[in-house]
């Protein structure tokens, strides 16, 4: 099914062409006429499915018709939990927007950076991208208001339950006009999600696209088997032979992040870390620079890399292995995606080795493993 017969407009199907997107995936399949015809949405999908696009085209094009002139009062608001993935969503409607006729203006806008910019910027912003927290102190120091909003999106809520965010997003609810459009995302469904989906939503639509076992069967999956002390030769050693670039790194603790970027730079290897310590600059500087591909290695972990995605990705790596099932398949999952193949490459050290065996039960696939001792490195 082409994107031509999704209902979209003329500008927004150019603007599509220009971003080389040629067939819709099967979220964006579903829920983009729907949003078109107002519909409240339950979306389950995962990460890299396609979603953002899926509801910032209609979303555009809906705000279309209805775009409000008053200052301060924004039209659309898009919940998220992390400050990257806040970055990205605006980024997206930012590609998409100047195509269409009216000018449309969209913010995001996130803790722990100086709140004084965001009040400032926010004078004529139609499409507002926020985290729960910054949005209730810009609330509370009235630099924008909620009682135009004609869609709300809520985008990775299960991210957003996880982290503590329920109270905050009952807040918010509870100031927003009671007729408006919702759009709820999620990349499971949890008892908190359906709690959340009771409160927020009209009747919604629920879509579910189930495509792991899709992207995982692009992805080439080796696991090398390695005492925890040699990992890091091994990894340099990998990288270094095979001439990776664009290498994701996955490690489990903000120091672990540090300490791998450390030593890859060390060894001659252009390397970064990003985590919920990094200052917003540096996270936002490595996220640019390893999109744009100037940044060879990029060492993150799980929630940083929520902001991280890259249509053609070509390895990811588990530095160490996540501590269930789908998040390894989360992880992978950042790779093999829009049918481009992938490699996804486990070091998995003698204590892992049970949990790696879980995991290829549930995944239920086998991946070939290397003993690293036959690498000689």
């Amino acid at each position: 099914m082409p994107f031509t017969s999704l209902g979209l407009s003329p500008a927004l199907l150019k603007a599509l062409a220009d971003q080389n997107y040629t067939l819709p995936t099967p979220i964006q399949q579903a829920v983009i006429p729907a949003i078109l015809n107002k519909k409240d949405i339950l979306g389950i999908a995962k990460t890299g499915s396609g979603k953002t696009a899926g509801y910032v085209l209609p979303v555009l094009m809906n705000l279309q018709h209805t775009i409000e002139t008053k200052n301060r009062h924004v039209n659309v608001l898009v919940l998220v939990p992390t400050r990257e993935l806040a970055v990205q969503v605006k980024d997206v409607f930012q590609v998409f927007s100047p195509f269409l006729t009216h000018p449309i203006k969209t913010l995001a806008v996130f803790g722990g950076v100086s709140i004084n910019p965001q009040m400032m910027a926010l004078q004529g912003v139609h499409i507002l991208v926020a985290t729960p927290g910054r949005l209730l102190e810009l609330l509370d120091s009235k630099a924008v208001h909620l009682t135009d909003i004609d869609t709300l999106v809520l985008d990775e809520a299960d991210k957003m339950l996880n982290l503590g965010f329920k109270e905050e997003m009952t807040r918010i609810i509870d100031l927003l006009p009671k007729k408006r459009q919702n759009l709820l995302f999620s990349a499971t469904l949890t008892d908190d999600i359906k709690q959340i989906n009771q409160i927020v939503l009209n009747d919604p639509l629920v879509i579910k696209i189930d495509a792991e076992q899709d992207t995982i069967d692009t992805i080439t999956q080796v696991g090398y088997l390695v005492p925890d002390e040699k990992k890091g030769p091994l990894l340099r050693y990998l990288i270094k032979k095979h001439d990776m670039k664009q290498v994701l790194v996955f490690a489990a603790s903000t120091y672990q992040t540090d300490n791998i970027a450390d030593k890859l730079r060390k060894n001659g290897i252009d390397a970064k870390a990003i985590h919920s310590k990094k200052s917003q600059g540096a996270r936002t500087e490595a996220l640019r620079d390893f999109k744009s591909g100037e940044l060879r290695v990029l060492v993150a972990t799980d929630l940083m890399a929520r902001g991280i995605d890259i249509n053609f990705l070509p390895y990811v790596i588990n530095y160490e292995l996540p501590r269930s099932p789908k998040d390894y398949i989360h992880r992978i999952g950042r790779t093999g995606r829009a049918e481009a193949p992938g490699d996804a490459i486990s070091l998995v050290s003698p204590q892992e080795l049970h949990h790696f065996g879980i995991i290829q039960k549930k995944m239920g696939k086998l991946i070939n493993t290397i003993d690293s001792e036959s690498l000689g490195f």
